[in-house]
């Protein structure tokens, strides 16, 4: 006989679980208990958004499902932030929720939900475990739909009585997720339509990559000469040094790569939803031949109508695609010229002030290891992670393709707990940060030393932006007033500074990871340039 708690347990120690967080409650306190005796570490968050954001990027980082646990009611409406990104994101993950007793069901007792109508719009499925017994059947279905076709979050509601309940029943069975492999038919299709290709562009997108994903896709449009594009935040798609990478398809997207998109004949998306970021508001993808390969048959025809739709898993389908016997390749002056103009795009105008954000990636982009693992929240100073960074390891971005703010610090947490050899970098702006700084005691307690660049430019720059094109001067609610970051760290007990100058960013850089320990180093920078070819002034129309 185990308890309902303990069959949670083992359930997620069958399906191999290593590490969950949680902002622990009174509800779920059986489930506590049962992880006393369990091999999985539970991290403790100081807020549920930071649990759940930190269980995402462990499901983005690591292609098995984040676990996070959270209490009834406000427990779970803060986490439905870390929901939403997987849901956005793709990325395999379960939230356990408390829930109060089935005798108090329907009643509005305190702090009651019905979490399959509050979550019904961001998760794969929510639901509601109804006897001890049936645990086992219902953490097998979870992870079956979390990790299988487009991976996402799985809401699981755990009623206080069915924890303490004692059950005689075995254990489920592990999850594996069926593997699909593209036809034969599919395969000669796509090198029909390749065949009579002038102008290709491959697009990899985020559901379900793996290393050998990113192996066989790198090698595939290498063996072809053909371009490859990625995703908003999949830089580690694809070795940003290889002749065929291209550039990402994001927020401030190269124009020169914007056109490249709209010119193309052929578009061969390898996963992604082709969503609006990467198409430019839906703008880029209109009359090219288009071949989408997606795990989820859901997708395919979804947002946009392919000559050639295939259902497969990724990594099934880029091994065949590599073993692809490769046909003329007429476009090598368009892939070359492609790769020209994104190796352009690593060349960044000067900054007003005294601290240059371009001189400073481009430092970190000599300075970071490949197997680095860099992390951001939402704002404008993303531009210049994104840009001005260059990835050669897949797994080594987690950042929000949902645009939350708050989610770099706790997915640097998560990233550190997976990888503790790694240098984990978390870049962040004043209002993202302050969003998640409480994940910064988490770092502490735990011991991780992640490095926090913090970019202070006063503002919520990416609003500012769009007010100010909008309502030039016009400046109401985006103006911050913050608080002195390096104190606030050292108060957290980690390792904060401010740096003042770029000169000083290398000498600070090393500093922060020889401290060993968490570290925050503040950058103040000029709000004239509010996005690496933006000013404030041009915006208003004073220059």
């Amino acid at each position: 006989m185990r308890t309902g708690g303990q069959i949670v347990v083992d359930q997620l120690e069958l399906n191999g679980a290593d590490l969950a967080f949680c902002l622990p409650g009174e509800s779920y306190l059986p489930v506590l208990d049962a992880l006393y005796d369990s091999p999985i570490r539970l991290v403790t968050c100081r807020h549920e958004q930071g649990a759940a954001n930190a269980a995402e990027a462990y499901g983005k980082l690591t292609g098995r499902p984040g676990i996070c646990l959270v209490t009834r009611g406000p427990g779970a409406t803060q986490a439905a932030v870390g929901v939403h990104t997987a849901k956005q994101d793709s990325s395999p993950m379960l939230l356990l929720v408390g829930q109060v007793p089935r005798a108090f069901r329907g009643r509005e007792a305190w702090q009651e939900l019905d979490y399959a109508e509050v979550f019904g719009g961001i998760a794969k499925a929510a639901w509601e475990v109804d006897a001890a017994e049936r645990i086992p059947e219902h953490m097998a279905e979870a992870y079956a739909l979390a990790c299988s076709g487009r991976p996402g979050p799985v809401v699981l509601a755990l009623p206080e009585d069915v924890l303490v309940e004692e059950a005689d029943v075995e254990d489920g069975m592990r999850v594996d997720v069926p593997r699909v492999a593209p036809t034969d038919d599919d395969l000669a299709r796509v090198r029909e339509l390749l065949a009579a290709s002038e102008r290709p562009l491959v697009v990899a997108g985020e559901g379900g990559w793996t290393a050998a994903t990113s192996r066989d896709v790198q090698a595939f449009c290498e063996a072809h000469s053909l371009p490859v594009a990625v995703s908003f935040r999949c830089q580690d798609y694809v070795d940003n040094r290889s002749p065929s990478y291209v550039g990402v398809l994001g927020v401030a997207m190269d124009e020169a790569l914007a056109g490249r998109f709209r010119d193309a004949d052929l578009v061969l998306a390898i996963g992604g939803r082709l969503g609006e970021v990467p198409t430019r508001r839906y703008a880029l993808l209109q009359s090219q031949t288009l071949i989408h390969i997606h795990p989820d048959p859901d997708e395919l025809g979804r947002v946009h109508t392919p000559a050639l739709g295939i259902h497969a898993t990724l990594e099934e389908a880029a091994a065949a695609l590599r073993a692809l016997e490769p046909v003329e390749s007429r476009w090598v002056a368009w892939t070359n010229a492609a790769r020209s103009e994104y190796e352009r795009t690593l060349e960044h105008q000067p900054m007003e002030g005294d601290v240059d954000l371009g001189e400073i990636m481009a430092l970190l982009r000599e300075r970071l290891p490949g197997d680095a693992v860099q992390t951001c929240g939402a704002g404008n100073f993303t531009v210049w992670a994104h840009r001005f960074a260059e990835f050669t390891q897949f797994g080594t971005q987690a950042c929000p393709r949902s645009g939350s703010m708050g989610y770099g610090v706790p997915a640097a947490v998560a990233a550190q707990l997976v990888h503790p050899r790694r240098v984990v970098v978390c870049f962040t702006g004043d209002g993202d940060f302050v969003m998640s700084s409480p994940e910064l005691a988490t770092a502490v307690q735990y011991d991780l030393p992640i490095v926090i660049v913090l970019v202070n430019n006063g503002m919520y720059a990416t609003i500012r932006m769009h007010q100010e094109r909008a309502y030039p001067r016009r400046v109401i609610g985006t103006d911050l007033d913050n608080p002195d970051f390096p104190a606030l760290a050292r108060a957290y007990g980690a390792h904060g500074e401010r740096v003042a100058r770029t000169e000083d960013f290398e000498d600070a850089f090393e500093r922060a990871l020889a401290a060993r320990k968490p570290a925050v180093l503040e950058l103040p920078v000029d709000p004239e340039r509010i996005s690496p070819r933006i000013k404030l002034s041009e915006l208003r129309g004073e220059t």
